[in-house]
């Protein structure tokens, strides 16, 4: 007797959808991630070996991250040389994440004041802020543990996040986060296997990334439920103020005080990166899955879209 075959679960028509499909349960996506919190999260202070110094061959970044790289001025800088500008452009990359984790934390704050303080999605948002604690102070260590300065932002970009993370819809709010965090995920996804680079950095960017991806989903599943129920106003505010973000973010992600610090004329080092053919498309890659998704979600969109692609992380 041939059995009828099994009907295929259909969504609740009443669940709200946007274009990638119905959104997911807010609570069972927080549980879900609170679960694998419990299970893989660390603390870098007993994980990582900081006491081993820095090995003389091993390079901090990997050689085709830096910004320079397949550049004039790159091609006659000897290998020391080289390898010291990846050491400061590493602190400036720590010094940038540590920035923008503070900002984001204030945000993942302001977001639950209002919700219930014993759902699983407050719980996950907490627990999210304590992961970004750790990662703050990791790398602020490594900073230190490399011997280079720290690169605070400058006065410009950090009184314009103070506005931004002060006027930041919800929604906003959690596209910035993602700016934030895709960029440097995909760099970090690169530096952890690469044997050529530091063994403490490559600790430091696989606990980075293993702990990131559970605050990508919750950022992503986030906004896009913020970008079906939000009002009209705030979604196009969004698109301007994620636009923003990306310009910001795109001047600031590497501090050009690195190439004076390294003996380079600064105005040259500078016009040589944004000339770079190589650069150009190693943060248009790096960008490429976030940008599909805002694309995707109707976040990319009229004066927002042109912001995004002044910074030159969208094509």
């Amino acid at each position: 007797m041939t059995s009828a075959p099994t009907a295929m679960t259909e969504p609740d028509p009443g669940t709200p959808r946007d274009p990638i499909g119905p959104l997911k349960d807010r609570e069972q996506v927080a549980e879900r991630l609170l679960d694998a919190s419990a299970r893989h999260s660390f603390d870098p202070d007993t994980e990582l070996d900081w006491d081993a110094p820095p090995e003389a061959d091993k390079w901090f970044w990997p050689p085709e991250l830096v910004s320079l790289y397949d550049t004039p001025l790159w091609r006659k800088m000897p290998l020391e040389q080289q390898r010291e500008l990846a050491r400061h452009e590493a602190a400036s990359l720590a010094s940038l994440g540590i920035w923008f984790e503070i900002i984001l934390m204030q945000l993942l704050v302001r977001h639950i004041y209002d919700k219930p303080v014993t759902s699983a999605h407050v719980r996950y948002a907490l627990t999210e802020i304590a992961d970004e604690c750790r990662h703050s102070k990791m790398f602020a260590r490594m900073i230190q543990w490399g011997g280079s300065p720290t690169y605070l932002v400058s006065r410009l970009h950090h009184n314009l996040a103070r506005v931004l993370k002060t006027v930041s819809t919800t929604p906003g709010s959690f596209a910035c986060t993602l700016l934030g965090e895709e960029i440097l995920d995909w760099m970090q996804r690169l530096t952890f296997p690469d044997e050529r680079v530091q063994p403490l950095v490559r600790g430091v960017t696989r606990i980075h990334v293993v702990e990131e991806a559970r605050h990508v989903r919750y950022a992503r599943e986030e906004l896009r439920r913020q970008m079906v129920t939000a009002p009209r106003w705030e979604r196009e505010l969004t698109r301007i103020s994620c636009g923003e973000a990306a310009r910001v973010f795109s001047l600031a992600f590497i501090n050009p005080e690195v190439y004076r610090n390294v003996g380079l004329d600064k105005r040259e080092a500078v016009a040589q990166v944004r000339a770079s053919g190589h650069r150009r498309e190693v943060m248009q890659t790096g960008a490429r899955r976030l940008t599909d998704f805002l694309d995707e979600i109707g976040v990319l969109r009229g004066p927002g879209r042109r912001l995004w692609r002044s910074s030159g992380l969208l094509a």
